[in-house]
């Protein structure tokens, strides 16, 4: 298996990567196996991960990573947060990192040859932001200020983590911070989901580009990521909408084409007291459900 160390910011998409991640290797977001470290902090929640000693409460059930990995072998085991773990769980992960094995408290050796391990952290992201806050983002500088925001990250790595550990990982990879464009990104992969659950009702959604710009301004925040962006479209676009099909005014068979009222793109100050604006539109006649044959391919079914 492989180890890598994702770091950067908070909100850039460091889990949802995993997750991707999981679902393009083997076919399935469930082979993600997610460790959430800020649940191991204390000495005696180290049991919890790799089982408890004979004897002791919980003996036969054994430990929640070694049990998931035993079950489901090819998987990403993600370490959400590992700068908060305990330090003996480090001592445990020297040996999967480092042999690709690990023996639970039972006496099983888990395999750990055919997993990906992920370990993300927020480690140095303050230095992140400082960075953009002074102007290191630009353009003209991009890939310098970004060396340079690399080399802040690696040093609280350093100081924070153990030579031993840090030289078993594979690979560290650091985030950048999301730029304007990749919000937008961000806003059309969330919208595309609200849509699929349309199609249930034989309805689609789509966004004007003054509507995704407006959700983005009002849905990223340069600290927190992209992470309030997520409730701003519950709130500003599916709670509407929700209350809009519940009292019919919008119906099966629609398009649902959103807009904005009062907001100017090139003057983000007018975005505060924008509006949302939802119009419904006949779904168009006659859309085949699969596309049109490639000009000049041969067609088998003919007799």
């Amino acid at each position: 298996g492989r180890s890598f160390q994702f770091a950067g910011p908070s909100g850039v998409g460091k889990t949802e990567l995993s997750k991707t991640l999981a679902e393009f290797l083997f076919g399935d977001e469930d082979a993600l196996i997610q460790l959430d470290m800020s649940e191991f902090m204390e000495k005696h929640t180290v049991s919890r991960l790799f089982g408890s000693p004979p004897g002791y409460v919980g003996y036969e059930e054994g430990g929640q990573l070694t049990e998931k990995v035993r079950r489901k072998p090819f998987s990403v085991v993600l370490f959400d947060e590992i700068e908060k773990a305990h330090q003996d769980i480090f001592n445990s992960l020297l040996q999967i990192l480092e042999d690709g094995r690990l023996t639970d408290a039972q006496g099983r050796v888990v395999d750990f040859k055919n997993t990906v391990i992920i370990m993300t952290t927020n480690l140095g992201s303050k230095d992140i932001s400082k960075g953009v806050s002074m102007g290191f983002a630009r353009q003209n500088d991009e890939q310098g200020s970004y060396e340079r925001m690399k080399a802040k990250v690696s040093e609280e790595l350093k100081q924070h983590f153990r030579p031993e550990f840090l030289n078993r990982v594979d690979d560290t990879v650091v985030f950048h911070q999301l730029t304007p464009k990749e919000i937008i990104q961000i806003v059309d992969l969330m919208i595309a989901k609200v849509d699929e659950r349309l199609r249930d009702r034989d309805m689609g959604i789509e966004l004007r580009q003054e509507a995704k710009d407006l959700l983005a301004l009002r849905g990223y925040d340069p600290v927190l990521g992209a992470r309030p962006l997520r409730r701003t479209i519950q709130r500003e676009i599916e709670d509407t909408l929700s209350e809009k099909i519940l009292y019919s005014e919008l119906k099966p068979g629609q398009i649902v084409i959103v807009g904005t009222e009062g907001f100017d793109p090139d003057n983000p100050d007018t975005a505060e007291n924008a509006k949302f604006t939802f119009k419904g539109v006949p779904k168009p006649t006659g859309v085949p459900d699969s596309p049109p044959p490639i000009e000049g391919a041969v067609n088998f079914n003919k007799d």
